[in-house]
């Protein structure tokens, strides 16, 4: 299959979904393909607070990759307009790949929209996927049983569908064929107007004929999704938000897979014990004597699943930096004591390990205030920054989030 841009024009490709359904790994996947059919991507992540895991590890793919902190693309279209501008100086991409902040939605109202109305001469909007996590889907929608979250972060997730030009079963190698089917017509009954897909990033089945409607359809008009935004702002607010990058050495050397694994199982024990459901925990780990950028990584999706370890290193190391991103439901607090808890409970497995925290952000996000929404531009005065990390990283950096 040869995939080419519909026209002059780059391709502008937006990949939703709730926490850890798959969106980076998916965006990897998408951006090689797109790079072997011999198009330039640039990538765009986005987070409520900086230091993220999915920049690492997309950056360690070699892609060109801009980080929109503070803020969801909806509270940050002109800072997603100025990632654009800045990765079309340095690179002159076919194609833009930009990746949400997993709790967010109203995309098309607040970005693809406006987008198209703005800077229609520039891009060609390609049709909003959403990914969906499998097992997270069959329980939200009462197919299985198991661990979930409160009514207002569900209304988040079902209201991300809703929106979706085409719905991805993501990860489709954890279920049955009969529990896929299952789910996929579920889902086609809920959100009629969505083209609903089926694939696997981990058995690259799947991928193409998705990859194929992001390049050759375009997003079509349709009636602006209605959300009741004090709702929505309630669900964000029960999620809480941790990041941290933290300083690893070692008096020799240590095996920082098992590492990894281990502290994502005490994290995760922890969490458990304290009822907190588990929305994403992804950690990579950067050695300081490591060659061509190579990392290690670690994805834990519900509190009820297994840590896997995505990229591994090869050799022992001794020393280097760990980016640790944890969204669960529950007090910024309890992630925080969970993850430093769980480094002091690491001491005694890897006695010659010294771990030191270096930055550490945890909050809840506050209520998302989009710049655009259906054409109609927020006064400045009422469009505060959607997070207090926003307001923070607007004062270290300068660039004010509004």
């Amino acid at each position: 299959m040869t995939s080419t841009p519909l026209s002059s024009k780059a391709r502008y490709i937006m990949i939703g979904g709730f926490l850890g359904a798959g969106k980076t790994t998916a965006v990897g996947k998408l951006a090689h393909h797109l790079t072997q059919q011999g198009l330039k991507v640039g990538l765009i992540t986005n987070d409520q607070a900086s230091g993220l895991v999915d920049t690492k590890m997309l950056r360690s793919q070699g892609f060109a990759t801009e980080e929109i902190a503070g803020g969801c693309f909806c509270c940050r279209f002109n800072t997603l307009m100025e990632a654009a501008s800045k990765l079309t100086a340095d690179t002159k991409p076919d194609v833009f790949i930009a990746e949400p902040v997993g709790s967010c939605t109203d995309l098309v109202a607040t970005v693809t929209y406006p987008l198209r109305r703005m800077y229609g001469n520039d891009f060609s909007i390609s049709p909003l996927s959403v990914l969906v996590d499998p097992v997270r889907a069959r329980r939200v929608f009462g197919l299985d049983e198991g661990g979930g979250f409160s009514s207002k972060v569900t209304y988040i997730f079902k209201k991300q569908l809703e929106e979706a030009d085409l719905i991805v079963i993501g990860k489709s190698d954890l279920l049955s064929p009969e529990s896929r089917e299952e789910l996929r017509e579920a889902l086609a009954k809920q959100f009629p107007e969505a083209t609903i897909l089926v694939a696997s990033s981990r058995e690259e089945t799947g991928l193409l004929p998705w990859f194929q409607h992001l390049m050759d359809d375009q997003q079509g008009e349709r009636e602006v999704m209605e959300l009741d935004y004090n709702v929505y702002a309630d669900g964000e607010a029960m999620l809480g938000w941790l990041n941290a990058t933290i300083t690893l050495t070692c008096e020799d050397e240590f095996d920082a897979n098992q590492y990894l694994r281990a502290l994502a199982a005490d994290i995760q024990a922890r969490l458990g014990a304290a009822s907190a459901e588990i929305a994403h925990l992804k950690m990579t780990f950067s050695p300081d004597d490591g060659i061509g950028g190579e990392i290690a990584s670690i994805n834990l999706v519900r509190t009820d699943y297994v840590p896997e370890l995505g990229m591994a290193l090869d050799e022992p190391t001794s020393g280097g930096q760990l980016i640790l991103n944890l969204r669960a439901e529950a007090l910024p607090a309890i992630l925080v004591a969970a993850a430093s808890d769980a480094l002091d409970h690491l001491e005694a497995a890897f006695p010659t390990v010294k771990a030191v925290i270096d930055h550490e952000e945890h909050f809840q996000p506050g209520r998302p205030t989009p710049t655009y929404r259906d054409g109609v531009e927020v006064p400045a005065a009422a469009n505060p920054c959607c997070t207090p990390a926003a307001r923070a990283f607007g004062l270290a950096t300068g660039k004010p989030c509004c």
